[in-house]
Order: C-alpha cells, then sequence, then structure tokens
C-alpha cells in the first residue's frame, strides 16, 4: 500500500489560486496512476482529476475543466492539482488517491487503493 501526504491548502478570495501537493511513498510511484477527490461538507467525495502512470493522459469533471490542472513528477513522487480561478462552490476537503491496478484512472472512491488524510481548501466569496 502507498503513503500520501498532502500539502498546500488554505484559504483563499475568489477568483484566486492554490497549487495542492502530494507525496507518495511505499510503492513505486510511476506504476500507478492518481487523482483528486474533494468533499464538501454533507457532500459525498466526489472525483475532481486524475492522471496517468506517465502523465499523458489527465481526465477533469466538468466543473473544473479550464481551471484546474493536474500533473505529476514521477522523479519526485509527487501529484500537484493546480487551481485556478477559484469559486467559493470549490470549497471543500481535497484528498490525493492511488489507484488499485497500474491501468485504470480513479474516478470512482471503488477504484481507490489509498487516501491522504485531505488538505483544506476553503474559497470565501
Amino acid at each position: 500500500q502507498v503513503q500520501l501526504v498532502e500539502s498546500g491548502g488554505g484559504l483563499v478570495q475568489a477568483g484566486g489560486s492554490l497549487r495542492l501537493s502530494c507525496a507518495a511513498s511505499g510503492r513505486t510511484f510511476s506504476n500507478y496512476p492518481m487523482s483528486w477527490f474533494r468533499q464538501a461538507p454533507g457532500k459525498e467525495r466526489e472525483f475532481v482529476a486524475g492522471v496517468s502512470r506517465a502523465g499523458v493522459n489527465t481526465y477533469y469533471v466538468d466543473s473544473v475543466k479550464g481551471r484546474f490542472t493536474i500533473s505529476r513528477d514521477n522523479a519526485k513522487n509527487t501529484v500537484y492539482l493546480q487551481m485556478n480561478s477559484l469559486k467559493p462552490e470549490d470549497t471543500a476537503v481535497y484528498y490525493c488517491a492511488a489507484g488499485k491496478d497500474t491501468i485504470v484512472v480513479p474516478r470512482t472512491t471503488q477504484r481507490v487503493d489509498s487516501w491522504g488524510q485531505g488538505t483544506q481548501v476553503t474559497v470565501s466569496s
């Protein structure tokens, strides 16, 4: 199993930017797809963005397309989420997630092998 540690959350005004980082350890990072999920109060955890093993293919939920960018640095065992033009509805706890297998980018919680502890992102209006 892989261990994941997120950082980079915080409080930002609407229209601002944040960059989340997720450092991985415990298995060969480059072998597995990675994703970011988020969970707002009273809502289910939802997929936000995912990236393939080599970083070539990326996937986004419609609500963040054009504003968020997921990337990874396999040499540093780290995945990033650059969030621009933030909106109050982006407020949530953001979780880094590692896929269960080497092919499928996890876009549902059932496809996730390991979770980070979460980092709070709050966007004020």
